[in-house]
C-alpha cells in the first residue's frame, strides 16, 4: 500500500497571490506596514515561518510569544476574501483527477502543507478537495515542514488502522523543502514543476520522479503498484 501526502501551493493549486495579498493587509492593519510580502519567497514554507519572517524583516524584532499563532488567526478571514476574489487563482493540471482517482481506488489520501489547516480548507474548497482528505500535517502543527509530515504519517497510520512504515509513504510537491521533508521521515517524493521551481532544480535534489504534471502521477503510482 502507497499513501499520498500532498502540499497544496504550487502542486494541486495557485491563488493568484491571494495569500500574499491577505499577507500584507493583516501587516497594514496591524502594524501600519506596507508590502509586508516584499523579498520574501514563501514556496515550501509554512505559514508560521513566513509569519516569523515577516515580523523580523519588517519590524526588525523576533517574534513574540504567541503572537504568531495571534496572527495567523487573524489572516484567515483576509484570506477567505481573496480567495474568493482571486481571478488568478487556477487549478494544477490533472490534480483534481488525480486526487479523485487515487481516492476512488482505495488508495489514501492525505495532505502534507505548511498552511494552517483552516487556510487549507479554504483553498481546497474551491475546488472541491477539501471533503476528499482524512488527515494531513498542517502549518499548525509545527513551523518545521518535516515535522509536519511526521504529524502527517501519525495521523495517516490511526486513520487506515495499520502501523505503515515510512517509505510506504509518498509526498507530492514542488520544491526542494518538500522533497528534503520527506527524506527527513524516511518517505518517497514525487515532484512537480508546477510552482516555482524547474524540473532541473528538482531533480538535483534526488526525489523518486519527477513528473511533468500532475496528470503523470496515476501512471507513476500503477508503475509503483502493479497495478
Amino acid at each position: 500500500m502507497l499513501v499520498y501526502l500532498f502540499d497544496i501551493d504550487g502542486t494541486l493549486l495557485l491563488t493568484g497571490g491571494a495569500g500574499t495579498r491577505a499577507l500584507n493587509s493583516l501587516f497594514l492593519q496591524r502594524f501600519g506596514v506596507r508590502s509586508a510580502m516584499d523579498g520574501i519567497r514563501p514556496a515550501g514554507k509554512t505559514d508560521p515561518l513566513i509569519v516569523a519572517e515577516m515580523i523580523e524583516r519588517a519590524l526588525g524584532r523576533p517574534p513574540a510569544d504567541g503572537e504568531i499563532e495571534d496572527l495567523l488567526a487573524a489572516y484567515v478571514p483576509l484570506l477567505a476574501a481573496e480567495i474568493a476574489a482571486s481571478d488568478r487563482f487556477r487549478v494544477m493540471p490533472g490534480a483534481v483527477e488525480a486526487v479523485r482517482g487515487l481516492a476512488a481506488a482505495g488508495v489514501p489520501v492525505g495532505l502534507a502543507t505548511g498552511n494552517v489547516r483552516e487556510a487549507a480548507r479554504l483553498k481546497l474548497t474551491r475546488i472541491g478537495l477539501w471533503e476528499t482528505f482524512a488527515f494531513g500535517g498542517f502549518g499548525d502543527d509545527s513551523p518545521d515542514r518535516a515535522a509536519l509530515v511526521a504529524a502527517a504519517i501519525e495521523r495517516a497510520r490511526r486513520a487506515v488502522a495499520a502501523d505503515l512504515p515510512a517509505s510506504a509513504f509518498v509526498v507530492v510537491g514542488d520544491t526542494p523543502r518538500d522533497v528534503a521533508a520527506a527524506r527527513a521521515c524516511g518517505c518517497r517524493a514525487v515532484c512537480v514543476p508546477t510552482g516555482g521551481y524547474e524540473a532541473g532544480d528538482l531533480a538535483a535534489c534526488a526525489p523518486d520522479a519527477v513528473l511533468a504534471s500532475l496528470r503523470d502521477l496515476p501512471g507513476w503510482h500503477a508503475a509503483q503498484t502493479g497495478g
